[in-house]
């Protein structure tokens, strides 16, 4: 019998590999609609749907490897890193879904939600003021006029994987819909600026810097007590508050 490994796991969903498969359980089934729907509209290798009976939702795993993670080393080239760019580009170029995504909120209610946020890190002391202060203002310059595009919504590293310097899928399209392109491209490139050149390379168009360094602070603001609530740690090296500190 295979191994059950816990990939992932938290009060809101669960993902098992079982073999050459993973099991995704989820309390929300609107999410899981999303992501089998958007698998089926991605122009991006995504995983095989082997099966569906609410809560779990059954895929196979994809060859290859991740291109690292978030507090870990990149174990992708620079070639990784362009193709996966391209991959991005091309699925910003996609016919729309008819979803909105979680990278598609408007900009006030995301400004509100930041406010209150960075209120609550302050006044609970979870990050020192001038922390937030700084990457508060920071944060603004997301906050413009943005085309819709076919964003992932998630695109952590740890969701794109790679054979050599070929990209051969893309997982976990719970929160794909339309929304702003570059805040896919700012949370791929978290805690990797490193890497922002080569992936920049391979999307093939040129980019507003300042509203990927808005993005990063705006999505590690809003992370960490999220990610402290659910077991995980913001403050470790090279994760969101050394995110944060970066733009200081």
């Amino acid at each position: 019998m295979d191994e059950v490994k816990v990939v992932v796991a938290h009060s809101e969903r669960a993902t098992l590999r079982v073999g050459d498969v993973f099991l995704k359980v989820d309390a929300d089934q609107a999410r899981i609609d999303v992501e089998v729907e958007a698998m089926s509209l991605a122009p991006v290798p995504t995983p095989e749907v082997l099966w569906r009976k609410p809560p779990v939702l059954a895929i196979a795993a994809l060859p290859g490897t991740t291109l690292g993670r978030l507090g870990g080393p990149s174990t992708g080239s620079p070639a990784a890193w362009a193709a996966a760019g391209a991959a991005i580009r091309k699925l910003h170029e996609a016919p729309l879904p008819p979803m909105p995504g979680r990278a598609g909120r408007s900009i006030v209610a995301l400004a509100a939600e930041l406010d209150d946020e960075c209120e609550l890190l302050v006044t609970n002391d979870v990050l020192p003021a001038d922390l937030v202060t700084r990457n508060r203002q920071v944060a603004e310059a997301a906050f413009r006029p943005w085309t819709p595009a076919f964003t992932h919504g998630d695109l952590q590293i740890a969701h794109v994987f790679v054979d050599g310097d070929e990209v051969t899928g893309i997982i976990d399209w719970s929160e794909a819909g339309q929304g702003d392109a570059l805040y896919d491209l700012a949370t791929f490139t978290l805690g990797h600026e490193e890497h922002l050149d080569d992936v920049i390379a391979g999307y093939g168009i040129d980019i507003d810097l300042d509203v990927i360094h808005a993005w990063w602070s705006l999505r590690s603001l809003l992370a960490v007590r999220w990610l402290i609530e659910h077991g995980f740690d913001p403050f470790a090296p090279g994760c969101e508050v050394d995110v944060l500190r970066a733009r200081m």
